[in-house]
């Protein structure tokens, strides 16, 4: 690779952002982009440069200015302004981390302002499902309460209800946010056609199933070892091994099926075994064979069309049928996604010997089976309106039923999807939201400054070196002494790992993506969480790392834990007997394992906050994978005694 430096060009830029693309001749125009390292905020005094493949040919830069972006302050707000005819949920950073608020329909300003760990979209009965400290409440268009959040989850309304889970279990709630029922489910799904799926263990300790009405009165007992949603009138359930009945909203049985595995009905038509264990076909609702055993996996019907799998040994050969059985794609095809408005997606995979790394998709006419569209997508959405959201190597945009890009903007560099939100268009790109009016203007966007207290701030950056790894990564700014500034921020951009990573190409076997949040600010004392998830292809799951820092904004110090205590004290043996004592005593830590927790390290990762001292361990180290990071808070009143409180560290917040 060649790298190009920039900065005589752009000599007295001072006040603004600079941006860059390389484009290189084919021989026809200059049609092939070559990918950078995609930072958007690269300050005009910092070495600017590009980078060009080590491969003769022509090649052109093209670098304009963009001005910066203002410190992001929350505008006051009237009353009466807060009542929008629709508002947006959107994110943002701010010096207490990221929080949630809305925007309006007009002009991308803050209807309520940021103050949820998340927020949904509002619904049609005019409320949003919002989150805070892991638990869901419900508020209306002016920011007000209606259900505090105080329930573990929250779904979407269906027929004036909402399912709703606690520590007791499931239940419904009305749009006044008012348990319509005391009594609580094992498991709950929303209401279709008056009647909710529920589940709860039997004498045998096995779960079965039977329905409630909206009311939450048990309308069907719970006597079905298997269940699903009611849908035009009827609802597929399992009475017992090789028994599967079709009823009705009272339980009547319209249908019995006797075969070993019957799916749930799509169009009048259900996928069944005839043998155990054997190749799948299709029956009609009374019963009769539509489409005779001969797929290894089928797929409910839409639209007229069932995806099918005709492959041995658990392998991808996927294509689409008609009712009649007959193929309208032929059964080759790694992967095969009905789309909806008679489109499909058929996908092979990006490098055939590594399946597992994703694939490439192509659109086709679901009615026809031809393919219209071979530009390579990685991406794809079902189509809404005639349109459908993807993403391909270098952009995110809208495809029409051609299966070609759109007309309908916009198109944003990066991977992620576009839906509507009323009359504007959200786009979640590369981990950041941001919104467009149907003309493509950019109404607003998640903020890429923190600001902290004049004269810090905290700058955003973002390292894209490939499609597979994306880092953003924080720049301090404010710092006085130019040398203290520079190698805070090189250390953390380092600890970051936004350099000198992602190959790309069949080089690179993982996936890897890093973010940032300002988790405490005090005084002196920033804390930055510098969270990352590093998955390698093929693996079951990913590893994600978390890394506190702990940076004096006067001196460019970092802290390490035994900076706060008191020197020659035995700060490591009382905190290891602390968190012994947690472990032991505490229910919420019933998931450490045995044996497993020796105490803590001398540099035992760590953060703080205004009362407490945090120590936590890696996934792993002493409990399982789905326990996250081991989490334990030491308020200071329980260690004052160890505390150095004229130390350097403690005076840095205090």
């Amino acid at each position: 690779m060649l790298r190009i430096i920039l900065n005589e060009l752009i000599k007295g830029w001072d006040n603004g952002l600079v941006q860059t693309e390389v484009w290189r001749w084919d021989g026809i125009g200059w049609n092939e982009c070559i990918p950078q390292q995609e930072e958007d905020f690269i300050r005009a005094d910092e070495e600017m440069f590009v980078t060009i493949p080590a491969v003769a040919g022509l090649y052109r830069v093209d670098y304009s200015r963009k001005p910066l972006e203002p410190l992001f302050v929350l505008p006051e707000v009237e009353e009466s302004a807060l009542r929008a005819e629709l508002l947006h949920p959107a994110p943002f950073k701010l010096k207490e981390g990221t929080l949630w608020g809305y925007i309006n329909n007009n002009e991308g300003k803050t209807a309520i302002e940021p103050r949820y760990d998340y927020a949904e979209e509002f619904q049609a009965n005019g409320l949003a499902v919002v989150q805070r400290k892991d638990k869901s409440g419900l508020i209306d268009s002016t920011g007000r309460e209606k259900v505090k959040p105080v329930y573990s989850f929250i779904a979407p309304f269906s027929e004036g209800r909402a399912v709703v889970s606690d520590a007791k279990g499931y239940t419904l709630i009305d749009e006044k946010g008012k348990e319509v029922t005391p009594a609580r489910a094992d498991y709950l799904n929303s209401l279709q056609e008056g009647r909710a799926l529920f589940s709860k263990q039997g004498t045998t300790g096995k779960s079965l199933y039977g329905y409630w009405d909206a009311q939450g009165k048990e309308v069907l007992p719970a006597v079905y070892e298997d269940a699903g949603d009611f849908a035009a009138g009827t609802a597929l359930v399992k009475i017992k091994d090789g028994e599967y009945a079709l009823i009705d909203p009272q339980g009547a049985v319209l249908h019995t099926y006797h075969y070993p595995f019957v799916g749930y009905p799509g169009d009048g038509l259900l996928a069944f075994q005839a043998e155990e264990n054997g190749k799948y076909g299709y029956l009609r609702t009374d019963g009769t064979i539509a489409v005779q055993p001969q797929f290894t996996a089928a797929l409910p019907f839409s639209g007229g069309r069932a995806v099918v799998n005709t492959a041995s040994d658990y392998g991808n050969a996927y294509g689409l049928i008609d009712k009649q059985g007959k193929q309208i794609i032929p059964a080759t095809y790694y992967e095969v996604l009905q789309l909806g408005e008679d489109r499909v997606a058929i996908g092979t995979p990006l490098i055939a010997s590594q399946p597992y790394r994703g694939s490439q998709y192509a659109i086709a006419d679901a009615v026809t089976g031809r393919i219209l569209s071979s530009h390579p997508l990685l991406g794809v959405n079902n189509y809404q309106n005639g349109l459908a959201s993807v993403y391909d190597a270098q952009n995110t945009y809208f495809i029409d039923k051609s299966g070609k890009k759109a007309a309908q903007p916009p198109v944003l560099p990066g991977s992620g999807t576009l839906s509507f939100s009323g009359s504007l268009i959200r786009a979640d790109v590369d981990l950041r939201t941001s919104y467009y009016d149907r003309k493509g203007k950019q109404v607003w966007r998640q903020n890429g400054v923190i600001p902290l207290r004049p004269p810090y701030s905290v700058l955003e950056k973002k390292y894209k070196p490939n499609r597979d790894y994306l880092v953003y990564y924080p720049v301090v700014e404010g710092i006085a002494i130019t040398d203290v500034s520079r190698e805070v921020n090189d250390k953390l951009r380092s600890l970051s790992l936004a350099e000198g990573a992602g190959t790309g190409g069949g080089a690179q076997d993982f996936s890897y993506t890093g973010d940032f949040a300002v988790s405490f600010f005090r005084k002196v004392l920033l804390v930055l969480e510098l969270s990352g998830y590093r998955y390698p292809f093929g693996a079951a799951h990913g590893m994600p790392t978390r890394i506190y820092t702990h940076i004096n904004l006067k001196n460019g110090r970092f802290y390490r834990l035994g900076d706060l205590f008191k020197p020659g004290s035995k700060y490591v043996q009382k905190l290891s007997d602390i968190v012994g004592k947690q472990i032991a005593n505490d229910p919420q830590y019933d998931y450490v394992f045995p044996d497993t927790y020796k105490g803590i390290s001398a540099d035992q990762p760590f953060y703080v906050d205004e009362e407490a001292l945090y120590l936590y361990f890696a996934p792993y180290e002493i409990a399982p994978y789905a326990a996250g990071f081991p989490t334990f808070r030491i308020p200071y009143a329980e260690i004052m005694g160890l505390i150095s409180t004229e130390g350097e560290f403690w005076q840095s917040f205090h």
